[in-house]
């Protein structure tokens, strides 16, 4: 076969940029797409437990309990996952970054304010009943996930919220700090579809129509825990997308990319000198096109 020349060899990785930008979703619709989960996924427990488990109340019976998986959804998945989507919103990659740092920080506090009630539920509830506490697997996991995010929230306040954290602390702190953010998101995701299993074992059996005869509940609660598991997958993907995360000045990855496009025209960021909200002066980046002469970095 012969080779293709420079026309036809320039095509192929013109098609394939151009197909590649077609795939690419947004972020702020993929952020609506997400909320919308992310509430459906609170009304359907909230259902789930107001129609088939008998509602709420504050009197140690099993109506107490049902507090426990509305809160753990709504606070260690849901509104954990807003938090740690803060700095993708485009809005952040430019100005003061403190104002951000402050809602990241809120919004995880908020959702860990909704664990301890969650917990104090449960706890509630298995006293009043004489249940034994802690002996599930999923008991063991959900205690190790709220613990390891009690951790992660008081170091994340030390390193990045306390003026007098050095800059170095942080540098060295900050890929650790979003390991275990995502870390921690997966194992309230894993959490919380144990439980959702362990509760249906332990309420569909004497009495009622059995799990494993598949009854209206059990398609409900199964379906509300693929839908948080679907849920915690997508925040951690868009995580993970590199487009998507704030441009770093400091970061080699930026540096390289800046010395890739410097001889082939206008780079994908431009770097403008600011005063940096932590102190001192740097680089801030905001998105531009690239210019028609440079290539495209796969």
């Amino acid at each position: 076969m012969a080779a293709p020349n420079d026309e036809e060899g320039a095509v192929g990785p013109r098609c394939h940029h151009r197909s590649t930008a077609m795939l690419d979703v947004p972020f702020l619709p993929f952020c609506a797409f997400l909320g919308t989960l992310g509430l459906l996924c609170v009304a359907m427990v909230g259902t789930w437990c107001q129609h088939w488990r008998g509602g709420f109340s504050l009197d140690g019976s099993s109506r107490t309990f049902n507090w426990h998986p509305v809160l753990m959804v709504m606070g260690l998945v849901v509104l954990y996952g807003a938090a740690a989507l803060v700095y993708r919103i485009p809005y952040t990659w430019s100005g003061p970054k403190l104002p951000w740092k402050v809602l990241h920080g809120t919004l995880a506090l908020g959702a860990f304010v909704l664990t301890v009630l969650g917990l104090a539920a449960v706890f509630y509830f298995h006293n009043s009943q004489g249940t034994p506490n802690m002996y599930s697997l999923h008991s063991w996991m959900g205690l190790g996930t709220v613990l390891l995010f009690s951790c992660q929230w008081a170091a994340g306040f030390g390193a990045f919220l306390l003026p007098w954290a050095p800059s170095w602390l942080r540098a060295l702190y900050k890929p650790i700090h979003v390991f275990f953010g995502s870390t921690i998101l997966l194992l309230s995701v894993a959490s919380c579809v144990s439980g959702i299993n362990e509760k249906l074992f332990f309420s569909l059996k004497n009495g009622t129509m059995q799990y494993k005869l598949l009854p209206a509940e059990a398609v409900f609660a199964n379906t509300l825990g693929l839908l948080i598991l679907i849920f915690g997958v997508l925040v951690v993907a868009a995580l993970a997308r590199p487009s998507w995360k704030r441009p770093d000045s400091d970061s080699p990855d930026s540096r390289q990319v800046r010395d890739a496009l410097g001889g082939f025209g206008k780079p994908s960021w431009e770097a403008v000198p600011q005063h940096s909200a932590e102190g001192g002066e740097g680089l801030r980046y905001h998105s531009s096109s690239l210019s028609p002469t440079a290539p495209a970095l796969c």
